[in-house]
């Protein structure tokens, strides 16, 4: 038994050892991270339709990328930079209420993904692969992306935070109170382009929405702090991505898949033993 522990030890650092799996692993607490930092906006301030347009709007520019020859996470950031620029004036300036909007762009973001995936014929590999993801095929420049935009989204946080604190709880009466809501507002929707678009080869176009509301979703279940509610998503999201990463190692199935089964447990988890839960059934 003793032999056997130690083979399986020597297979696991082994494994470890592994270059694709160690820029996997990176990339898993990079793409935890830095999703669970915006999954607290998405879920507070209720927006979880933003996160799903913004998945679907890098998906079909990285589509667009690749039947136009150019670099997938490029074409996918620039069409997330182009529907944030839209959605902030679009919601704030139109008549309809921001939910339809939202559903308008994602039915015309799909629409051209799919349009995108049936032109496409040699390279449709790469594009089924930046809509479910793939850690383990992950290259340097993958993971450097991936590095700057959580730099980007964690600093952002540190730097705003207190204003950030007021338009959470409220945006109208942070406009009143002299913050700059609109911009930061903006930022942020930048900065929601900027990790999805990034993580087209982690979670895919197609799944990584979940990681955008999920952490979120099971702080939002255990915790009224708004500190811990950033500690805890972002323990919530890098636990759905390694333990998501070692499922499809052993399992063989796409990673993007297997991360948000395991995000979803979670939540699942936290919502049957929320504290929260317990206290408004005792009417308190």
């Amino acid at each position: 038994m003793e032999r056997d522990l130690f083979l399986m030890m020597a297979e696991i650092i082994d494994t470890i050892t592994y270059l694709p799996v160690q820029r996997a692993i990176i990339a898993s607490l990079l793409c935890g991270i830095s999703c669970s930092f915006l999954s607290v906006f998405v879920v507070l301030m209720k927006m979880p339709l933003i996160g799903v347009s913004m998945s679907h709007a890098a998906f079909a520019g990285a589509v667009l990328g690749i039947l136009w020859g150019l670099n997938p996470f490029l074409s996918g950031l620039l069409m997330c930079l182009i529907v944030a620029g839209a959605l902030g004036p679009l919601s704030d300036r139109t008549d309809l209420a921001p939910e339809n909007m939202l559903g308008i762009i994602f039915s015309f973001l799909m629409g051209i993904a799919f349009l995108g995936m049936g032109i496409i014929s040699k390279t449709r590999a790469t594009a089924l692969n930046l809509m479910w993801g793939s850690l383990l095929t992950l290259s340097k420049t993958d993971i450097i992306i991936l590095s700057l935009a959580t730099i980007c989204v964690v600093l952002f946080v540190v730097l705003f935070f207190k204003e950030i604190k007021l338009i959470v709880f409220n945006r109208r009466l942070a406009y009143l109170s002299g913050i700059p809501e609109k911009p930061i507002y903006y930022t942020l929707l930048f900065l929601t382009g900027m990790v999805v678009s990034s993580n087209l080869s982690t979670v895919g176009g197609l799944l990584i929405f979940a990681l955008l509301v999920q952490p979120g979703a099971v702080a939002l279940q255990l915790t009224y702090n708004l500190k811990l509610f950033f500690l805890i998503a972002v323990i919530s999201g890098v636990a759905s991505c390694l333990f998501g990463l070692i499922l499809s190692y052993v399992f063989d199935i796409p990673s993007g898949a297997s991360i948000v089964l395991v995000s979803t447990s979670i939540f699942a988890l936290a919502y049957i033993f929320s504290p929260k839960k317990n206290t408004k059934n005792r009417g308190v």
